[in-house]
């Protein structure tokens, strides 16, 4: 079991009929994509055609903020807000989106970018299955 999927099982109040499962996958891919979107940014700046991939930076590590921000806000559970999570969550699937997209542009060429398009999408959607098991 992940740490985080111990952390939300040894949480002491119910979650409010949260889907757990939903959930920690969430936190998970959130995380995941995180860290993808910085190693791949700094990938970039490692490329020799630094200059045609200034989009693909900037566009990685907002993703990577919004990512890392947005697992955090899922890991918190007293006094949750409902409203507060669901725009996290919309402003996670939109970074994960537009971020996913412009790597895609650039997976012929970079591997890197590769791999971070498809964490993108894992995250994109493990935010729009939460969002979707929230009601």
């Amino acid at each position: 079991m992940t740490v985080a999927g111990q952390m939300l099982d040894t949480y002491p109040k119910d979650l409010g009929g949260v889907d757990k499962e939903k959930m920690r996958a969430c936190i998970e891919a959130c995380f995941e994509c995180a860290q993808a979107c910085t190693a791949c940014a700094d990938a970039c700046l490692s490329e020799d055609m630094v200059a045609d991939l200034t989009t693909c930076i900037r566009t990685n590590l907002d993703c990577a903020d919004v990512c890392d921000a947005t697992g955090r806000v899922l890991s918190r559970h007293t006094g949750y807000d409902a409203n507060l999570t669901r725009a996290v969550l919309e402003a996670c699937a939109a970074a994960c989106k537009a971020c996913g997209d412009e790597c895609s542009r650039h997976v012929d060429m970079h591997e890197h970018c590769r791999v971070c398009a498809e964490a993108c999408r894992r995250c994109e959607q493990a935010c729009r299955d939460l969002i979707t098991s929230l009601g």
